[in-house]
């Protein structure tokens, strides 16, 4: 009997599976064996990511609860259930968080000289001393308290702003114009200001080194002094969330970029989806806030701690505290580009791998920037998703354009969260004299894509540029990533052939090599697949190896499905979401899913497809999500060069062993750790570090040359070649 793929219960929730992504981080910052302001770092950025989530998947289903929409995800759950669901997971999430805060990592910081005070009350008198004379000079003057009576209604409060409520009485001998104005309790608030920042250093006392408190204390200390007039009989600090999801109807939008302008200033104040306050707060204070919020008792957090862990990503960098963070790892050169070489002599020699950030990104930076002052050079085209503030590559962009070359930008304004620093490069490079385009209406353009154009002896030549991820010098440290430079002649043509369906809606009439969405790219994946599940039924070895941020397009896991009974062995990396489910009995036996959550963040995607021995392997920007795949500009390009090739299944290969940094997805949809018993401990983004740091110019054809048997065809003499190869 056949499988009817499209049930429910084969599928997991998209957004409990990224709560289940956001604990594997917490993780890291429960896991003892890890340094204690690296885990501080971890637990910031579940914070920020949590944040995010609320933003944009919680509104969303808001939305979709607001418009009447009621039809169920792919794992049967309508919106108002998801919406529910998320909310119980989440608290019980929330106390794990600030257990490890509290329990964990307060007292192990303590322990290494750092001390943050949790009250003002906690204070010794030197310090309480300098808090008060810093909130005189520094914090009081920016400060605007906010009472609100009949002639002040409720303000509006900031998204993601730290906020202080207060209920205030008014003082028997008020001056004469308060006198008689309003009897009982008031409400009152003030903003935390944003533009100080928020761990203020102390006067260290009893031994630590450094010593901080939290800007709302200080103020939470001094709030009398803000109303001078009244008593306040409490004070405790509050935070919303918003729906920062921005609503934009391109096709009636004349001016895209003004459109997203306006759009900008309407986050600030979208529909409150979820209020933080602090765990003891007044029952009626809280009643106040939650009545003029207009907010549902199940999204109110009490929080048992500092509200917005955030913070702690300043303590990270905090200097002198070297020894309680992992030493910083420098990029290494690839090998075949030396510094001061000609970067298109190094490309025309043969095609060049690059893996970020074992591998500099600054290679990349340099192909922009000699293109820019290469007098051979008569044009660049490229996309911009996520630039860094202060980019290198938008200002040899600039310089080229200065220069008179021709220079095609496509910078995504719809990037979220990054949208107000697209429109402010996108303004720079137009004053410039780049030709900036924003894209095809409706779409995305997520693709990662540069083309340089040279006049040579021979004639025009095109050199390529295609990864995984963002033209963003910054992340680059810190999310892996893969790229190619080519002067493949096909793939220039392609390139060409993006840029001019970009900028001109052209569409071509066939793709030589690049495979490209919405149009062409899930039929390619769909025919990757078929061909494994033919090769299978044919008998024949059938494997499937992929790595990607996410997984939960219904159709692709369908597939996925048909080819595991078909008798395709399928190893998935997925990082974050996966509505795959493992382990179903006749439906998905023969596929293994395992995440990776390192100090690194995994953001390359990899897809390998045995094809009975032929091997083809692709790497692009896209993930399997019905957004990449239907909704977004993507491409997805073939590797080709056999030593590229190798060096790509290495690294596929060695993600799958990694027994440190892994999660394992189980049968019953938790994710473990896997068994490490007659193992050694083995780290995979440790090991590319190793590498990186050993591989020299003469061992550039090792990758081709050596006898490589990945994991997923492990045997005692296999697991030998694997463990010697690392060693040499």
């Amino acid at each position: 009997m056949k499988n009817d793929f499209s049930n429910y219960k084969y599928y997991e929730n998209r957004e409990l599976s990224w709560l289940m992504f956001n604990h594997r981080i917490l993780n890291e910052a429960r896991d003892k064996n890890i340094p204690i302001l690296e885990r501080v770092k971890f637990l910031s950025i579940t914070a920020s990511n949590l944040d995010e989530f609320f933003m944009v998947r919680v509104a969303s289903l808001k939305d979709m609860v607001n418009a009447g929409y009621n039809k169920p995800d792919l794992a049967g759950m309508p919106p108002m259930e998801q919406i529910s669901a998320i909310h119980e997971v989440t608290k019980k999430f929330v106390a794990t968080q600030y257990s490890t805060y509290n329990r964990s990592l307060i007292p192990l910081l303590h322990q290494s000289g750092i001390c943050i005070i949790s009250a003002h009350e906690d204070l010794s008198p030197k310090q309480a001393a300098y808090v008060d004379q810093y909130f005189e000079e520094t914090i009081y003057p920016v400060l605007t308290p906010l009472a609100v009576d009949a002639a002040r209604p409720f303000p509006l409060i900031r998204n993601k702003s730290l906020n202080i409520a207060a209920l205030i009485t008014q003082k028997e001998k008020s001056t004469h114009l308060f006198k008689g104005k309003n009897k009982g309790l008031e409400f009152a608030t003030v903003q935390v200001p944003s533009v100080l920042p928020r761990l203020v250093p102390i006067p260290n006392e009893t031994g630590y080194t450094d010593s901080y408190i939290l800007l709302e204390q200080i103020i939470e200390k001094n709030i009398d002094r803000l109303f001078l007039n009244y008593n306040v009989q409490c004070a405790f600090p509050y935070r919303i969330m918003r729906n920062a999801d921005l609503s934009i109807d391109e096709d009636d939008a004349s001016d895209l970029l003004k459109e997203i302008q306006k759009q900008l200033k309407r986050r600030q104040w979208g529909e409150v989806i979820r209020l933080e306050v602090e765990e003891k707060m007044d029952a009626n204070l809280l009643a106040t806030l939650r009545n003029n919020l207009n907010i549902s008792k199940e999204a109110i957090y009490s929080i048992s701690g500092p509200i917005d862990l955030t913070f702690l990503m300043k303590l990270y960098g905090i200097d002198g505290k070297d020894n309680l963070r992992y030493p910083v790892y420098q990029p290494q050169l690839n090998p075949r580009i030396q510094p001061g070489e000609n970067i298109f002599e190094c490309i025309s020699k043969g095609d060049i791998f690059l893996h970020h950030p074992y591998e500099t990104f600054d290679h990349v930076v340099d192909f922009i920037a000699q293109a820019a002052k290469d007098p051979d050079v008569l044009a660049i085209k490229q996309t911009l998703y996520r630039v860094s503030g202060h980019s290198p590559i938008i200002a040899a962009l600039a310089r080229a354009a200065e220069s008179g070359k021709q220079v095609t930008v496509l910078v995504e304004l719809k990037a979220r969260f990054d949208e107000e620093n697209n429109i402010v490069w996108a303004k720079k490079l137009e004053q410039s004299g780049c030709h900036v385009i924003y894209g095809l209406v409706g779409l995305k353009t997520h693709s990662k894509i540069a083309l340089v154009v040279r006049r040579e002896e021979d004639g025009i030549k095109r050199y390529v540029h295609l990864g995984t991820g963002n033209y963003n010098d910054s992340t680059a440290k810190t999310y892996t990533d893969c790229g190619i430079f080519t002067c493949s002649e096909l793939i220039g043509e392609d390139a060409t052939a993006v840029f001019n369906m970009l900028s001109g809606y052209s569409e071509p009439a066939m793709w030589n090599k690049l495979i490209v969405a919405p149009i062409w790219l899930r039929k390619k994946f769909n025919q990757l697949i078929e061909r494994e599940i033919r090769h299978a039924r044919d008998g024949k070895v059938a494997r499937i190896v992929c790595k990607m941020n996410s997984l939960c397009d219904q159709k692709i896991i369908a597939k996925l499905y048909e080819a595991s009974t078909a008798g395709v062995e399928i190893y998935l990396i997925v990082r974050g979401i996966c509505c795959l489910k493992t382990g179903i009995k006749g439906v998905s036996e023969n596929i293994h899913v395992s995440s990776i959550v390192g100090n690194f963040l995994e953001h390359s995607r990899i897809f390998y497809f045995y094809n009975d021995g032929m091997e083809d392997i692709y790497m692009g920007s896209a993930d399997w999500m019905p957004r990449n795949l239907d909704r977004r500009v993507e491409i997805i390009f073939p590797v080709e060069d056999e030593n590229i090739k190798a060096r790509v299944k290495h690294i596929l290969d060695v993600e799958l062993r990694d027994n440190l940094k892994s999660y394992h997805l189980m049968d019953n949809g938790e994710y473990h750790r896997p068994d490490r018993r007659g193992h050694d401990a083995f780290s995979s983004q440790q090991q590319f570090c190793e590498e990186a740091m050993k591989r020299d110019s003469s061992n550039v054809s090792r990758w081709q040359e050596r006898k490589f048997i990945p994991i997923w065809a492990v045997t005692e003499e296999s697991e030998e070649v694997f463990h010697e190869d690392i060693i040499n």
